[in-house]
């Protein structure tokens, strides 16, 4: 992918995998940069299919959650979905807090999150 150096993109058949490698999602230009890295996903190349692994993910600002919120809102568009893994149980709490978690599914793990699309990843 293009633009972000700290996201690393893998195809699983007709799922598109996002690794966040960033510790910390704070500053608006890197948030800026990573949205329109994830909106070009659905908008350019139209996957509808998204698992976003936030395991590095260590603090994030509430302007991720906007970010995110319209990257649901353009999949949906497309009938996508994106779903989230990885998340730490302290930031699992702000999603909680702004009845977020409500509209996103939650997966421990991206083999979790790739098994609700029906994809395997053990041989």
């Amino acid at each position: 992918m293009t633009g972000n150096a700290n996201l690393v993109t893998q195809q699983f058949k007709d799922v598109t995998v996002v690794t966040v490698n960033d510790t910390a999602l704070l500053d608006a230009a890197g948030i800026h940069r990573l949205g329109q890295d994830l909106f070009g996903l659905v908008d350019r190349k139209a996957r509808r299919k998204i698992v976003l692994d936030f395991a590095s993910v260590k603090f994030l600002s509430s302007s991720v959650l906007g970010m995110l919120l319209n990257l649901r809102k353009k999949a949906t568009a497309i009938k996508g979905v994106v779903v989230l893994c990885g998340i730490r149980p302290e930031l699992h709490k702000v999603f909680k807090i702004t009845n977020l978690n409500k509209l996103f599914q939650f997966f421990d793990t991206e083999e979790a999150a790739l098994n609700s699309f029906g994809i395997t990843t053990t041989g």
